[in-house]
């Protein structure tokens, strides 16, 4: 059952009306002139939703982007994984701890050429939210993705990642595990290795945890996915002692594709289906697969020593920008 965010109200009558239509059935009696009146209202009914739904995407604040991009039906790290590799084999834990659900990896075959996937996954119920803790990695986790990269490194793999989380777990057990530690030594495995990486924020990309996974050659975002320092509410919080005041910090962040590609801090932005990507994941899903395509055969013809001399002037023009 589609789920419908509080901007989209009016789309939700319309279609539910639209449902309404579809499941009434014709009595005995009925003419087919009655069952042809039904057949225009569905369709008059159905151009009307759709050109309220291009509208109000046209013109999303940023909140509303945040809404968007944290929609629970949109399509997760796994689903992107199994859809668009083939011979996909997870591997698991950090051999230091333990073993991280929130952060998954593994070998796989991208349109046949060899390469270790990493994503954050949410999961898509309530069990698995709670396997996967809702995408939220403790150290193991981030340890676990140095590991996968190392392991590309050395067997000449590309790297992709697809980000998608709120941020790293902030419990004390994560901190007493050395949390700040993982996350900047994941970020410098993914600065310091010869083999292309391609990051693609396909949700939420959440402070450190989701740089942990995005200091790569190519940065990707889906149209109406975010990538910030802080949550919206968070930073309200800290700034203004007052939560209400999301939409202006949502505002100030600048966590928008459209504003990050502005300020030269990604690469490229992938269109998503009219109403998102959780209208339509499979669409959603091969557009980001053409893109990394692309993307990779770039970066294929490279050699390490220049990926990482391209990869460490990105990120030191950020900072001069």
């Amino acid at each position: 059952m589609r789920q419908f965010l509080d901007f989209e109200k009016s789309v939700a009558e319309l279609e539910t009306k639209i449902d309404e239509l579809r499941q009434v059935s014709f009595r005995e009696d009925d003419t087919v002139h009655h069952g042809v009146d039904i057949d225009d209202d569905v369709v008059r009914l159905s151009e009307k939703a759709d050109k309220q739904l291009r509208v109000l995407y046209s013109k999303l604040t940023p909140l509303q982007k945040v809404q968007v991009a944290r929609h629970e039906q949109r399509p997760h790290a796994l689903d992107y994984i199994q859809a668009i590799t083939t011979e996909f084999t997870p591997l698991a834990g950090d051999r230091v701890f333990g073993d991280d659900q929130a952060l998954i990896g593994g070998l796989a075959r991208f349109r046949g050429q060899p390469v270790v996937v990493l994503g954050n996954e949410r999961g898509a119920d309530t069990e698995s939210r709670i396997k996967h803790n809702f995408g939220m990695a403790r150290p193991e986790g981030y340890r676990k993705a140095q590991r996968l990269m190392k392991l590309a490194e050395r067997f000449g793999l590309p790297i992709l990642s697809f980000v998608d989380t709120a941020g790293a777990w902030p419990g004390i057990d994560a901190e007493a595990r050395g949390q700040a530690e993982a996350i900047a030594r994941s970020i410098d495995v993914c600065l310091s290795v010869n083999v292309p990486v391609i990051a693609t924020i396909i949700g939420e990309g959440g402070s450190g945890g989701a740089i942990a996974l995005a200091a790569a050659d190519r940065v990707l975002m889906l149209e109406h996915s975010i990538y910030s320092v802080i949550s919206p509410e968070a930073a309200a919080s800290i700034l203004w002692r007052d939560p209400k005041l999301a939409p202006t910090a949502a505002e100030a962040l600048k966590l928008t594709a459209q504003d990050l590609k502005r300020l030269g801090l990604i690469d490229q932005i992938i269109a998503e289906p009219v109403g998102g990507a959780q209208r339509l994941p499979a669409q959603a899903i091969a557009s980001v697969a053409e893109v990394v395509a692309a993307e990779l055969s770039v970066l294929l013809k490279l050699s390490g020593e220049a990926l990482k001399a391209k990869r460490r002037e990105r990120f030191l023009a950020m900072t001069r920008s």
